[in-house]
């Protein structure tokens, strides 16, 4: 689908790499340019496998890694010369570190001002904060988000996986597609500017609007939801299930399931009569959730055609059946961890209209993995910059590439 593009990722960690990974998987040639130590998550760990973390694996499927050490001039000039053939390059250092190097946008723009160039930080390249470095786990503090994340009364509670990077990433893919489209018509490239904190505060959807709305910040409600009762978890006699009630009908018959079609009238009959008296009727519907095996609980509302599913861990969800009618895991052959699996890409299941699919999704043969680190710095120096042997050789001699 993205065949024709070349997108050079001089990003590291999380946000930038997971929207180069969304670019790879979609066909783009990514040239992942890591300094001699590496990406950071290459240390991050345990799990490892054959020296490679799992952190690391999980966002750099299908890309070429060139090590270059930007401090040395020609080191810069070597990246200057992809970054002149690239579509896209992508880049999360602090706001002006790459100008010392010739690699900020204005730079490359005069060489090469098709090119759609996206910046990542914490803050954005403007604003009194603009020059902080920003993590996930910080914006998720300054964001309000940790704040309203736990149990009532508890403390505030991190997310378990670093969600604003993630959203940032994907933010920036998209935002990198609307560019090139506009580049099709315009002839120009653009430069975009994301910040962490921006997509935290976007992606916080219906609770920023509803503070905006009334100046109260969202308190804990753990598993519950801010606008909707029951929509939450809750304890049968045997395990977790989420009970996730999107109407009046559907709580109708989740009471009748329960026993009590009694409690579907009065006061809890509308979900904004339920919002009201939450804390009335979730302890009732807990008292007699508890009361049930949850496989029996979670079939009888899905004949009832009432929301319900097991709460899993992650491990049992990669095993579910329905992971497996999806193809959600796929294994690639890594050089030396063998065969390696992986977390398969949701944009794979693309159809035409003629129903037939798209074939975006790999040969199970070919399957591409993550690059050892330098693994292809060679080949890219020949191939993309047209060097002799030779020349790579003197240069890997040097230590401006590795």
């Amino acid at each position: 689908m993205l065949d024709d593009l070349l997108v050079l990722d001089l990003s590291r960690v999380l946000a930038g790499p997971y929207c180069t990974l969304l670019f790879a998987d979609l066909g783009a040639r990514v040239i992942k340019v890591e300094s001699p130590a590496g990406d950071d998550t290459r240390r991050w760990g345990p799990p490892y496998v054959a020296g490679e973390s799992g952190y690391y694996l999980s966002v750099n499927r299908g890309k070429r890694s060139v090590v270059v050490n930007l401090k040395e001039p020609r080191g810069a000039a070597l990246v200057r010369d992809l970054a002149r053939r690239a579509d896209v390059v992508v880049e999360n250092f602090k706001v002006g570190d790459l100008a010392r190097y010739g690699l900020d946008y204005a730079s490359l723009a005069r060489d090469n001002p098709a090119v759609v160039y996206v910046s990542i930080t914490g803050f954005g390249q403007s604003g009194p904060r603009a020059s902080e470095a920003g993590y996930d786990g910080a914006m998720q503090a300054l964001s309000g988000l940790m704040a309203m994340t736990g149990e009532p009364g508890g403390a505030p509670v991190k997310l378990g996986v670093a969600w604003i990077d993630v959203l940032t990433g994907l933010h920036a893919a998209v935002g990198a597609l609307a560019a090139l489209r506009r580049r099709q018509r315009t002839g120009e490239g653009a430069h975009l500017d994301l910040a962490l904190f921006d997509v935290a505060l976007a992606s916080l959807v219906n609770q920023s609007q509803n503070t905006l709305l009334t100046g109260q910040a969202p308190r804990r409600l753990g598993s519950g939801h801010p606008n909707i009762v029951p929509y939450q978890a809750f304890e049968a006699a045997d395990g977790a299930l989420v009970l996730a009630v999107g109407n009046d009908a559907q709580f109708a018959r989740l009471c009748a399931v329960l026993g009590h079609p009694e409690w579907a009238e009065g006061r809890f009959a509308t979900n904004e009569g339920r919002v009201a008296h939450r804390e009335e009727l979730v302890p009732l519907l807990a008292a007699r959730v508890k009361a049930f095996r949850r496989d029996e609980l979670v079939a009888a509302c899905r004949e009832a055609q009432v929301p319900a599913t097991q709460v899993l861990g992650l491990n049992e969800a990669l095993a579910e059946p329905q992971a497996a009618a999806r193809g959600a895991v796929i294994e690639g052959e890594h050089p030396t961890a063998g065969r390696l699996p992986m977390v398969a890409s949701p944009l794979w299941h693309a159809r035409g209209p003629d129903g037939q699919a798209l074939d975006l999704a790999p040969d199970v043969a070919a399957v591409p993995v993550p690059p050892l680190l330098g693994q292809d710095t060679r080949a890219v120096l020949t191939e993309e910059l047209g060097l002799s042997a030779g020349e790579v050789e003197e240069l890997l001699a040097q230590g401006v590439v590795a």
